[in-house]
């Protein structure tokens, strides 16, 4: 019964099937512990889930291969939200570099950002002045992280930030794999007016290691027409302004 409440909604709460099955949460957290060590599903806090709630760190080359088409749409939706002679944070990551391809502003438009990609394909653009944050260079993300860009973002204050992540959980928040970029995501959080996720259908109800902000931190989420409408929903119940590209 569990496996088969698992494959028609995707997740499974001990709560829930406790009350359904009439039998102890106890009961429950063995069966699905059994049925975890068969590899049948994945143990989540509270229940279960059929794929992995876990992002592994992938390099930004292996990424780049990931969900195209979708991440070019989510970007291409973002632009909408910047204005004239906005100042904006882009993060790091695929989908932020697609978003700085799709940027030609008509008016005068600041970027701060950690990576390098993002630097590079707007230090030339007509009408965008680039703030490259420094600090040391992650070959996995081609981004910097630390101290010293967290020091120059204590001295500005943005519109936007744009970031992506590896994780949507409803429980946990928006994580990414990588502590070093959670904690300068965090910063960036801090000296913006405006959270903006971008995010493919394939990060939601996966968790990474390090938490970078909380629901009610952000303001809108950016993706794709195969997101999972629960988790949209989800999130729409928690005030946030979901766009589907």
């Amino acid at each position: 019964m569990i496996l088969q409440i698992l494959q028609e909604n995707g997740r499974v709460d001990i709560n829930e099937l406790s009350a359904q099955l009439k039998v102890s949460g106890v009961t429950i957290r063995k069966d699905l512990k059994l049925l975890e060590d068969k590899n049948l599903l994945f143990r989540t806090r509270g229940g279960g889930s059929n794929t992995n709630p876990y992002a592994s760190e992938r390099t930004i080359n292996e990424k780049e291969f990931i969900n195209t088409e979708d991440k070019k749409k989510i970007a291409a939706a973002a632009t909408g939200l910047i204005g004239s002679n906005d100042s904006i944070i882009i993060g790091s990551g695929t989908t932020m570099f697609e978003l700085a391809r799709c940027l030609h502003p008509a008016h005068q438009l600041t970027v701060i950002t950690p990576a390098l990609r993002v630097g590079l394909e707007l230090s030339t653009r007509p009408n965008v002045e680039v703030l490259q944050l420094g600090g040391l260079i992650r070959p996995n993300s081609s981004s910097v992280a630390g101290i010293h860009a967290e020091r120059v973002l204590a001295e500005i204050s943005s519109r936007f930030v744009f970031l992506g992540v590896d994780g949507i959980d409803p429980e946990f928040g928006f994580s990414i794999t990588n502590l070093a970029e959670a904690a300068l995501n965090q910063k960036m959080i801090e000296t913006s007016q405006s959270v903006v996720i971008l995010a493919d259908s394939s990060k939601f109800n996966k968790r990474g290691l390090g938490r970078i902000c909380t629901f009610d931190q952000v303001e809108y989420v950016i993706t794709d027409s195969k997101a999972p409408n629960k988790t949209i929903q989800f999130l729409e119940e928690k005030g946030i302004k979901v766009i589907v590209a």
